[in-house]
């Protein structure tokens, strides 16, 4: 099993690589015992929307991991530790993950993604 901050990591990187915009990691493991980490993205379309929970899914599975629950009205993959969601712009609007969540700690990903700060 990876430590879960290397299996966000990799979650950002597959999200980053499939074009994913305002790649959002918050750490919320002083907060909450639901997980460790949020990982949050914006894709531009349905179709851009599966393939960036695809890409994670392929590379977490590569290394082991296998998402505990993939699904609902947003694409949401739940491995444990790092919860990954996915949406259009529109629903992340709506539910406002980074709002709900603000008391998590916002991880800098200029390390993760060296051109971070570009988006």
């Amino acid at each position: 099993m990876l430590p879960s901050r290397e299996l966000a990591e990799i979650a950002v990187k597959a999200l980053d690589s499939k074009k994913g915009k305002e790649i959002k990691l918050i750490r919320i493991d002083k907060i909450t015992t639901l997980a460790e980490y949020f990982v949050i993205c914006t894709g531009t379309s349905n179709t851009q929307i599966n393939a960036l929970g695809d890409e994670v899914e392929k590379e977490l599975t590569e290394k082991g991991e296998e998402p505990l629950y993939r699904g609902g009205t947003w694409v949401l993959l739940d491995y444990g530790c790092v919860v990954v969601h996915i949406f259009n712009d529109e629903a992340r609007k709506f539910y406002s993950l980074e709002h709900l969540w603000a008391d998590g700690e916002e991880v800098d990903l200029s390390a993760i993604l060296p051109h971070a700060e570009e988006k």
